[in-house]
């Protein structure tokens, strides 16, 4: 309750900052397939342009609280770390052995709420091919969970003239991707690549709609 009460806070106190600094402009593969409205459980996945891209969702998907899995550097800086854990972020340790961030995925999904995934676990260097391969946890928990995977590309225009650009895809559902002549590593291998083809089909549709 009070991870979804500070989240309420910090969107109506910063919704003008944020519409004037990003100027976010959505668009939608289906708008009736999926909006920005989310109902019931869902696995939002995107790629990962920069630290920004966590504040922009919050806005685009401005009525329901999401739960954001985040990368343990972010949470040991102070007061930053504070922020984010009482925005109910989801830590993930990627230099240890800790799973317990896909327990607490799968528990808040089980209670019907939104957790966002960037699959990438970090930001692209200079040179690197974007998005980068995606990792097989987000598949595990899409697939563990039932949820809906809701694919979502940003052009990551933040702090610039250029107007922030975010498309949303239709939903896709890991069960449905699952091909039991596989092992279960070869299904994850094959149903986070189709999610991250997914997400390099909505940049290019972004771009169209953009002309």
């Amino acid at each position: 309750m009070l991870i979804k009460f500070w989240n309420a806070f910090v969107k109506i106190t910063a919704y003008p900052v944020q519409k004037a600094v990003f100027r976010t402009k959505v668009c939608y593969e289906d708008k009736r397939a999926q909006s920005r409205r989310i109902k019931g459980s869902a696995v939002i996945v995107s790629n990962h342009t920069s630290v920004w891209d966590y504040g922009v969702y919050l806005f685009v998907f401005f009525f329901r609280t999401l739960r954001c899995q985040m990368a343990e550097v972010l949470f040991n800086k102070k007061p930053l770390g504070l922020f984010l854990k009482m925005m109910g972020g989801i830590r993930v340790d990627r230099d240890a052995r800790d799973f317990s961030f896909v327990a607490k995925s799968q528990e808040i999904l089980e209670k019907g709420g939104v957790v966002e995934i960037f699959p990438e676990s970090r930001l692209p260097l200079k040179g690197e091919e974007r998005p980068l391969p995606f990792k097989p946890s987000a598949a595990y928990i899409a697939l563990l969970s039932g949820a809906p995977i809701i694919p979502v590309f940003s052009n990551g225009a933040y702090f610039t003239k250029k107007r922030a650009r975010v498309i949303i895809g239709k939903p896709m559902y890991a069960r449905e991707l699952y091909d039991d002549s596989l092992s279960e590593k070869e299904n994850l291998a094959a149903i986070s690549e189709a999610m991250r083809e997914k997400i390099i089909s909505l940049e290019k549709m972004l771009y169209e709609q953009a002309k």
